[in-house]
């Protein structure tokens, strides 16, 4: 595929998907700009529930899925996997011990997924989240650990995560001095709100991302969803 000039590189779930007007008032304003604005969904959902969710709401194909916590990448109008992200986040992982771990922790449920590409667990306290991230240090396995919602506890191969998925993005599929603007509403989202590049946090966002430090690359917007990242990008990109 052509290197990307102009991306929104976006949550789903919280941010681009939950006011149907704000995305279509989104999605109107792209399509009179000069030029074509790519889109990549950067989310926790599998390949499976991203297409379902694309189906049910209606939403436009990406050019880029980056699925489940950021740990695979797809691309291209087949969203054909992205072979040396998925090399990188199998190297050392170890999903089993992982599992084998948690089972001596109360107060976490494994979350049923298709695939073992992240481990993810719904936690009844922080102090189980705590527990686990302490005992995975203490059996050094190697691994990236997400706590948000102050209930969702998603463990990754070391390296994996949003942040990372998307500066991988944009060094293999994005133009230099591209424009690009980064959305998110929770937890999850932190790394790659934090990733360098132009970022919206939407008004609607959990508690947890109120504490974020401010910047010139972070923008909190006043309106929710999708109409939060229509003002982000007016904000830094004008009527480009």
């Amino acid at each position: 595929m052509e290197k990307i000039r102009h991306l929104l590189a976006t949550d789903l779930d919280g941010t681009f998907v939950g006011d149907d007007a704000g995305l279509k008032q989104l999605l109107a304003y792209y399509d009179t700009l000069d030029e074509p604005v790519a889109l990549a969904y950067i989310t926790g959902r599998h390949r499976a529930s991203v297409i379902e969710l694309i189906d049910e709401a209606s939403l436009p194909m990406p050019d880029i899925l980056i699925t489940d916590v950021g740990t695979v990448i797809y691309h291209g109008e087949s969203l054909l996997e992205d072979e040396l992200w998925t090399e990188k986040m199998t190297e050392n992982w170890q999903p089993n011990n992982i599992l084998k771990i948690a089972e001596g922790i109360s107060g976490l449920t494994v979350q049923n997924l298709p695939h073992q590409r992240r481990v993810s667990f719904y936690a009844s306290s922080a102090e189980s989240a705590e527990a686990l991230k302490i005992s995975l240090m203490k059996q050094d396995i190697p691994h990236t650990f997400i706590f948000s919602s102050n209930r969702d506890v998603d463990i990754l191969p070391e390296g994996g995560g949003k942040g990372e998925a998307l500066k991988f993005l944009i060094e293999h599929y994005v133009e230099k001095e591209a424009g690009i603007l980064v959305a998110g509403d929770s937890g999850n989202d932190l790394a790659m709100l934090e990733a360098g590049y132009p970022a919206v946090i939407v008004a609607n966002a959990r508690p947890e991302l109120t504490d974020i430090e401010a910047s010139e690359l972070l923008y909190r917007a006043s309106s929710s969803y999708a109409a939060g990242i229509l003002e982000a990008w007016q904000h830094f990109y004008g009527g480009r």
